[in-house]
């Protein structure tokens, strides 16, 4: 088991990776880097290699893929995750890794909107949309990470090989801050200055793919770890139409005595059943959703006794 373990995933970053991998040789000299290559088409894994680091390949598309292959292949006491862009300075590593083997953090986030990142960061939309995501899921799950879809964090081993790693994009981050925030593991965060890509070097995000891919993960993820008030919203939603519908008809009743429009309210029938159904699915999985949860602490138990049996054969 490796103490620190930098992790950088890569896709066409040749113009960077050897800087990246320079800055935190120096500043974590005593940490095991890996490189996993993501079918990049420039020299990326040749340099990282002649730099020293541990290079690995996968070849399923997209970043959360390669965490996925990350999370279950390495072991060690704390990982720091960067991306391999040189947009995310080194000297804050130091301070993330202690708060995970020191305060015993399960998720340290670099946060970089509390810095440099809206004077930097020259595209608009970037910035709107990172501000709407962390407004979003703060409000929604009642959390106060400062950043959500940054790619600086470290994780404990507790928190990487407990992470079901179901996104395939750069979705990912969106999901790893709702499962810290849902499973109640331990999310701090520490201010990092963020600077924008050197000239040459171009961005694999896409402003509108990847934005409305975090906002139908977000919408996604709500009614996974939150379905009493997924359903709830959705019931409500439902019985206001219902009622809106229903009210003209029995105006018109109490007025003639008859029912003139009777499609109508057979409609508003079916729809107010279906607000029904809604809620108490929202009942019922809000319950196994708490039986998952539970089910989640055991695990962390029988991830901790690993961990101690690995330390222990050392």
């Amino acid at each position: 088991m490796d103490k620190i373990a930098v992790l950088i995933p890569c896709y066409n970053e040749s113009k960077t990776v050897k800087k990246v991998i320079n800055d935190y040789q120096a500043i974590l000299p005593e940490a095991t880097i890996y490189v996993y290559d993501n079918n990049s088409t420039d020299d990326t894994a040749a340099i990282a290699e002649a730099e020293g680091a541990i290079v690995r390949h996968e070849y399923h598309q997209g970043k959360g893929n390669v965490i996925r292959r990350m999370f279950r292949e390495i072991d060690a006491e704390a990982y720091i995750m960067v991306d391999g862009d040189d947009t995310y300075p080194a000297e804050f590593a130091r301070e993330m890794v202690d708060k995970v083997l020191e305060c015993h953090v399960d998720m340290v986030v670099g946060d970089r909107l509390s810095s440099t990142y809206f004077t930097e960061n020259k595209r608009p939309f970037h910035n709107f949309g990172n501000s709407l995501v962390r407004q979003s899921i703060n409000t929604l799950f009642k959390s106060d990470i400062k950043d959500i879809m940054t790619g600086y964090r470290a994780f404990s081993y507790q928190f990487v090989k407990s992470f079901p790693v179901l996104s395939k994009g750069f979705e990912i981050e969106t999901e790893m801050s709702i499962h810290a925030v849902h499973k109640n593991l331990l999310v701090e965060n520490v201010i990092v200055t963020y600077r924008d890509r050197p000239e040459g070097s171009e961005s694999k995000l896409n402003t509108y793919s990847d934005g409305f891919k975090v906002i139908k993960t977000i919408i996604k993820l709500y009614k996974n770890y939150k379905p009493f008030g997924f359903f709830s919203i959705l019931a409500a939603i439902l019985m206001l139409l219902s009622l809106g519908f229903f009210i003209p008809v029995f105006g018109e009743y109490l007025a003639t005595g008859l029912v003139l429009k009777f499609p109508t309210l057979i409609v508003c029938g079916f729809v107010a059943l279906a607000a029904l159904i809604s809620f108490f699915s929202g009942v019922i999985l809000s319950t196994i959703n708490q039986k998952n949860r539970q089910d989640f602490e055991m695990e962390l138990h029988a991830i901790q006794r690993e961990y101690n049996r690995i330390h222990t054969e050392e």
